[in-house]
């Protein structure tokens, strides 16, 4: 067998990812996920952030560098930036990055409606862009933007966009299909277009999934040259969606010759990881990895892995960490808190470890293990937790729930040390705890966030004395969720309320994002806390 060409895998998740609507990390939650692509998984390169968008963000990419810088990583992190020289460079620079993914309008219907600007303009901006990065140490890599569109409907001038970046020699130019819009025919057909005009430039493709032809439109870009792959973490961004890593890494491995640096067996921690994080859940039948892709319900599936692997594929679901299972076969063990947190490859803080194995003992007290499977849910709660003031609790409260009557509950709440205390009846124990809570804040006349949505999960493997988990999304001028944890859902529903009380007192007092490093730049529209409409569009 011949040369085998290596295909690099740049993961978004932490950029455009971050699109996702209702999804925002925190810098804490940005780290782990940068160290878990990097070190455990082993992707080629990772986008962490749009260049400009908050202090919040500028802390997030700050941590990754660091860290990176002491690993050696530093030159596999990206950031997006944009043709605005000198600001996003700079920005780059003061977070500690070396690597700028340009922005640049990949069709001439961008170019024309959104910068109303000549070509000559545009490409004179992006050339000054790309010398004042390199002179500042950064290499270039360059988005066109919209460049599905632009092969479509404005082909001369994305060719010639093409070439110009090639006579600039930046890294890499990248692909994007924005809209998602392409078929693999066209896709196909572009790419051997370009990658024949221009055989020595080193191109990457970036799917997007609205048809859900993301992955067969990488398979058709491979093969017709590109170098480099642009995926996300089951699959998370804007509208449908990017790539998803897991299929993509699958198709490759099983369709091709093509070598890849990934480790399959990584994926489906760092899947889950995300989950919780995100507050994104992974669909059951997710293929890699969703819960019930490698459970076998018909007894007769059961019967021929028996006797021969009958219902096998080469999809086994050791190659990414997991098992086979049979339905009412499940079991699971005890293990201590540190084997769990170093078998789901988390290194932690010092503090947050402290935080988390604390909270572990005290959910402990309350069911009757903790399993492997409940440590993202503890960590993501205990992060969050951390990243909200705590200027108001709930003191006490009673709840009770009779037959036949309607359940009531006593609440005695604490704002800035002053205790308030109201019952109230309701058609639920959390409706009850609502309209007392909703007394509380008439008498002092505030108002409190509309319920939008109240999403109760159990983590995978959970029996009877599971955790809960609650998110509940609230929109006040904004939209954003919190989230509790207990063996109760609602004590759980209990918990998540108290963290939005705090979060829209802040937001009473003028901050703009009352999570702990999270601040919004106030000249970006459009802000959602915990969501990414502030959030520039590269793919």
């Amino acid at each position: 067998m011949g040369y085998q060409r290596k295909i690099e895998i740049m993961d978004t998740t932490l950029r455009d990812g971050e699109q996702t609507s209702g999804v925002s990390f925190l810098p804490s939650e940005k780290l782990q996920i940068a160290k878990w692509l990097l070190e455990e998984l082993k992707v080629d390169r990772i986008e962490v952030a749009s260049a400009r968008v908050s202090d919040g963000e500028m802390e997030g990419v700050k941590k990754i560098t660091q860290w990176a810088a002491e690993k050696g990583f530093l030159d596999r992190v990206e950031v997006l930036g944009f043709v605005d020289t000198p600001a996003s460079v700079d920005w780059i620079t003061a977070a500690g990055g070396k690597v700028l993914n340009l922005l640049t309008k990949g069709s001439l219907n961008h170019l024309v409606h959104q910068l109303r600007k000549t070509q000559e303009q545009h490409f004179q901006e992006i050339q000054d862009c790309v010398h004042y990065a390199r002179s500042k140490g950064q290499s270039v890599n360059v988005y066109l933007e919209d460049w599905s569109n632009g092969m479509r409907n404005s082909l001369d001038y994305t060719m010639d966009l093409i070439g110009m970046l090639a006579e600039l020699r930046v890294r890499r130019i990248m692909l994007p299909d924005t809209l998602g819009l392409l078929n693999p025919r066209e896709v196909s057909h572009f790419i051997r277009l370009i990658t024949t005009e221009f055989p020595d430039v080193h191109f990457d493709f970036h799917a997007h999934n609205d048809y859900d032809l993301s992955v067969a439109n990488v398979l058709e870009a491979i093969h017709h040259g590109v170098r480099g792959i642009h995926t996300t973490v089951n699959g998370l961004g804007e509208r449908a969606g990017n790539a998803p890593l897991e299929s993509v890494t699958a198709v490759i491995k099983d369709f091709t010759d093509f070598k890849l640096n990934i480790r399959e067996n990584k994926i489906y921690r760092v899947s889950k990881l995300v989950e919780q994080f995100s507050g994104q859940h992974i669909p059951a039948n997710k293929p890699v990895v969703g819960e019930n892709v490698f459970t076998q319900t018909a007894g007769i599936h059961a019967d021929g892995d028996n006797k021969k692997n009958l219902y096998f594929n080469d999809l086994m679901p050791e190659r990414f960490g997991r098992q086979r299972k049979y339905a009412l076969g499940k079991t699971s063990g005890k293990a201590n808190i540190v084997k769990n947190l170093q078998e789901l490859g988390i290194s932690l803080e010092p503090d947050e470890l402290a935080k988390v194995t604390q909270r572990i003992i005290e959910l402990g007290d309350k069911k009757e293990r903790v399993t492997t499977e409940d440590l993202p849910y503890i960590i993501s709660d205990v992060l969050q937790n951390n990243s909200i003031t705590h200027d108001i609790f709930i003191e006490g409260y009673n709840l009770s729930h009779s037959k036949g009557l309607k359940p009531t509950v006593q609440l005695k709440i604490n704002i800035y040390g002053q205790s308030y205390e109201e019952g109230s009846s309701g058609d639920g124990q959390y409706d009850a705890f609502m309209k007392a809570l909703k007394k509380i804040y008439k008498s002092l006349n505030k108002e409190l966030p509309k319920l939008t949505n109240y999403h109760v999960t159990i983590p995978p493997g959970g029996k009877t004395d599971a955790f809960v988990e609650t998110v509940i999304t609230w929109d006040y001028g904004r939209i954003f969720k919190t989230k509790g944890l207990d063996s109760d859902q609602t004590v759980a529903a209990l918990k998540a309320t108290e963290k939005m009380l705090n979060i829209i007192e802040q937001l009473d007092k003028g901050n703009t994002s009352p999570i702990k490093g999270q601040e919004i730049n106030p000249e970006i529209e459009n802000t959602t806390l915990y969501g990414n409409e502030h959030r520039a569009v590269a793919g």
